[in-house]
């Protein structure tokens, strides 16, 4: 005899009564659920959780769901590692486990993801690279799970989102190149369908349109994460008739490749360009010039995302505030030596403008 059932018969009650006392339930007398737990300890007894966890109609995991692609798996960027650190953090303080549900670019995200919620495999998710339009939103507002995600979209509303501070980010790095005055000022947005890309494009025109500067589309770019680009960057830059004079990275990596191609041309970072990166990622921190990016704690986001979903959930919610967290992680800028003023061009120094407020 095993379990409960011995546990019952060495005390002469119900396995019920067992049950309740051993799961908390309030209606178990004090003495009688003490009694239970010294017995318990005394016997041996490991609760069979996988039951238990049946039983409840739960499964005590979370799932992240992150895409993967050829280009997500052979990068040095680790931004989803620190992220599910620092949610995994937050889960194992309530016993729970942290699933990571890989999509591959190639397949539908909207079935990969309803497969697992009509399997009820997990207690909530936590959905990261929103789209603009996004239906997976919609899918798990009616589905009724738990979830928070991380980016916004236009689909849905009312639920938790946690963002980066783009908007911040983009506003900062112009009004530091104008103030240093530059007016030729381009950007990389990245490849995919993530909001975030549209986001940032879409804090850049608002921001070069607050200083009067005209949006010359030749000055918008788009990059993949691989320092390889770089060199794009810098060739599409510097064979225009009025080329640009300063830039803003959203992958920092691509930095890598934007050195190099400059130096082989001739040019020297942060003379002949300027050059601002989104986030200070690993793979870029030893160059030299050093790199004028943003700090992010990936832990922190993390431990921000599975907080937002806790609260939702029925075992964890009493922990946490009950209102929905819709809230933009804001980013430290770490100047660098990479965004100096313009150069100086057929005699002629550019103006210094004063960033408007």
């Amino acid at each position: 005899m095993r379990g409960i059932a011995r546990l019952a018969q060495e005390l002469g009650v119900s396995t019920a009564t067992i049950s309740r006392a051993l799961n908390g339930n309030p209606n178990v007398n004090k003495d009688t659920r003490k009694m239970v737990l010294e017995a318990a300890q005394r016997l041996g007894y490991v609760a069979n959780q996988a039951a238990r966890s049946l039983a409840q109609g739960i499964t005590r995991s979370v799932g992240f769901t992150i895409e993967i692609d050829q280009q997500s798996s052979t990068s040095t960027d680790f931004f989803f590692m620190g992220v599910i650190e620092g949610a995994q953090t937050v889960m194992a303080e309530h016993e729970l486990d942290l699933l990571v549900l890989p999509c591959a670019k190639s397949q539908d995200h909207y079935t990969y993801l309803e497969r697992f919620i009509s399997r009820s495999a997990v207690d909530g998710i936590i959905l990261a690279e929103t789209r603009q339009n996004d239906k997976r939103i919609e899918l798990l507002q009616s589905s009724g799970i738990p979830f928070v995600t991380l980016g916004r979209s236009d689909t849905g509303n009312g639920y938790a989102w946690i963002d980066l501070d783009f908007e911040g980010v983009m506003r900062t790095s112009i009004d530091r190149l104008v103030a240093n005055g530059h007016r030729r000022i381009g950007v990389t947005v990245p490849l995919g369908q993530a909001n975030y890309g549209a986001i940032f494009e879409r804090a850049y025109r608002e921001n070069l349109k607050r200083h009067g500067i005209e949006i010359d589309p030749a000055l918008v770019l788009t990059t993949r994460h691989h320092e390889d680009d770089g060199a794009m960057v810098a060739d599409a830059l510097f064979d225009m008739d009025d080329r640009a004079t300063a830039i803003v990275l959203f992958h920092e990596v691509t930095a890598i490749g934007l050195y190099r191609r400059l130096r082989e041309r001739g040019l020297e970072p942060g003379r002949d360009l300027a050059i601002i990166g989104f986030r200070d990622e690993q793979s870029a921190r030893f160059l030299s010039p050093s790199v004028t990016c943003f700090h992010l704690s990936l832990q922190d986001l993390g431990m921000a995302a599975a907080r937002a979903l806790l609260a939702q959930m029925p075992l964890t919610a009493h922990a946490f505030p009950k209102e929905p967290v819709q809230y933009c992680v804001p980013m430290e800028l770490v100047p660098g030596e990479s965004d100096a003023g313009p150069p100086v061009r057929a005699g002629v120094r550019a103006k210094d403008v004063a960033p408007v407020s």
